[in-house]
């Protein structure tokens, strides 16, 4: 199972990015994807995630209206559309994935099983 992310970029404040996370080595429908960042001497946050169906989706507070993640199960794809971005969205940015997160768990990195390598997002002021 792998996991592939890509999109990051150097973007001015209150611009946009779309990072893509591309899953292989089973089917991804069946896994809950979540995306998380890490900005430098800091510790790994929850960003976003998305359930299986789509059907739900959550986001952490900081992001909450300017970040909207979505799927595509048929491309084992998932994405993370980042509008508004603001010098504090600087981060290392990495997409999840795990067949057995549930809800009470979901911004607990720990619970998922794999990981991209990271894309770096830079927002300047």
């Amino acid at each position: 199972v792998q996991l592939q992310a890509s999109g990051g970029g150097m973007v001015q404040a209150g611009g946009s990015l779309r990072l893509s996370c591309a899953a292989s080595g089973d089917t991804f429908s069946k896994y809950t994807r979540g995306w998380f960042r890490q900005a430098p001497g800091k510790e790994r946050e929850f960003v976003a995630v998305i359930f299986r169906n789509a059907d739900r989706t959550y986001y952490a507070n900081s992001v909450k209206g300017r970040f909207t993640i979505s799927r595509d199960n048929a491309r084992n794809m998932v994405y993370l559309q980042m509008d508004s971005l603001k010098p504090e969205d600087t981060a290392v940015y990495y997409c999840a994935a795990d067949r057995g997160v549930i809800l009470s768990s979901m911004t607990i990195g720990d619970q998922y099983d794999y990981w991209g390598q990271g894309t770096l997002v830079t927002v300047s002021s």
